[in-house]
């Protein structure tokens, strides 16, 4: 499997996933399994790398055969990981400073 710079690793390294993550006003449990998906996330995102080799990289989902879970995937999990850079990751400092 090609690796691209931003994300490292390949798709077998990804914990359990859903199409969408759970959307909660907290951290939960699924952002925190997959704290490091997120970020391999927005590392691509600002590589600019394409989304579908990101979709296949992390996730091992085809887009030219699932097309439009491909993009959910992404694009659900790209917007969760921009949440928690910008929201979420307070709940998690103040968490783990108790």
């Amino acid at each position: 499997m090609r690796r691209h710079r931003a994300t490292g690793r390949s798709a077998m390294s990804t914990p359990a996933f859903e199409d969408r993550p759970p959307l909660t006003e907290h951290v939960n449990a699924y952002d925190e399994r997959h704290l490091t998906t997120y970020l391999r996330l927005l590392d691509a995102a600002e590589e600019g790398a394409d989304w579908r080799e990101v979709v296949a990289v992390i996730f091992g989902i085809d887009s030219e055969r699932e097309p439009e879970r491909a993009k959910i995937i992404h694009e659900s999990h790209l917007a969760r990981a921009r949440w928690m850079s910008a929201a979420g990751y307070r709940q998690l400092l103040g968490t783990r400073a108790q």
